[in-house]
């Protein structure tokens, strides 16, 4: 789950691609790049067999607005590789939020927002 994280904050298509579950992968697969990842939390895991779930948070900045993309996503094992099948999206913990420019950053950096992710 943290490498498909830092595969979309990183922008890298290939590598979705390639740890997405064919029979799953969406043929329209793109990243939006207005998008800034802020962090991920890992907030649950469980493994059966060949299948697990991982319930998870990331934050993200889009539009100047701090959001949450919250899923408990499934995955399978095949052939000692771990692959994204689908997930369910679940509501994100906090409300949506637009920091003001003199406020802590929300990735965490301990910069002030305006001088951190507000100039992405």
């Amino acid at each position: 789950m943290r490498s498909r994280y830092s595969a979309y904050a990183l922008g890298e298509l290939e590598y979705l691609k390639a740890s997405w579950h064919a029979d799953f992968l969406p043929a329209d697969l793109v990243v939006d790049e207005r998008i800034g990842w802020l962090g991920l939390t890992i907030i649950s895991s469980n493994q059966q067999g060949h299948r697990a779930t991982v319930e998870f948070e990331a934050r993200l900045l889009l539009d100047g607005r701090v959001d949450a993309m919250h899923e408990n996503s499934n995955f399978v094992s095949l052939d000692g590789r771990w692959l994204y099948t689908d997930g369910e999206m679940l509501a994100p913990s906090f409300t949506p939020w637009k920091p003001a420019r003199n406020e802590p950053c929300p990735c965490g950096s301990g910069k002030k927002f305006k001088r951190c992710c507000a100039r992405r």
